[in-house]
């Protein structure tokens, strides 16, 4: 099972996911509300689907999510001025001070991980995963 590409992905990736979750645990905060944050710092006002695509939950999980994050003023929601059925997920004051506090680990997580390869192994391995990703 070790020789399929796969699972080697899958496996790196549940290391990687553990020890960040690890990390983010100890300041009281869950992967996916990082996610989340990280998601709206870089684009706010997102629509639930495409957060939900970006921050790899389902839209159910994301709304329970979102609610919880709401109710603790590290997001809000408002009408997408474009089409008022659509709704837009913002980044609150507080989650954009939290995302910059918690950034940090995300950081030097992937510092430690490209800190094992040379300057040309670590620029190839980002250039492949982005090109798996792409399809």
């Amino acid at each position: 099972m070790e020789d399929q590409l796969a699972y080697l992905i899958a496996s790196v990736n549940r290391q990687l996911e553990n020890d960040l979750e690890e990390k983010l645990k100890e300041e009281g905060v869950a992967l996916e509300h990082f996610r989340i944050l990280s998601a709206l710092s870089s684009q706010s006002g997102l629509a639930m689907g495409e957060l939900a695509h970006r921050v790899l939950v389902d839209s159910t999980t994301l709304t329970k999510i979102i609610d919880k994050m709401t109710a603790e003023a590290l997001v809000y929601r408002a009408p997408d001025p474009g089409d008022r059925r659509k709704v837009l997920v913002f980044l609150a004051s507080k989650g954009l001070a939290l995302h910059k506090k918690l950034k940090g680990l995300a950081v030097q997580q992937q510092r430690d991980i490209l800190g094992t390869l040379d300057a040309e192994g670590a620029g190839k391995l980002e250039a492949i995963l982005r090109a798996m990703m792409q399809g």
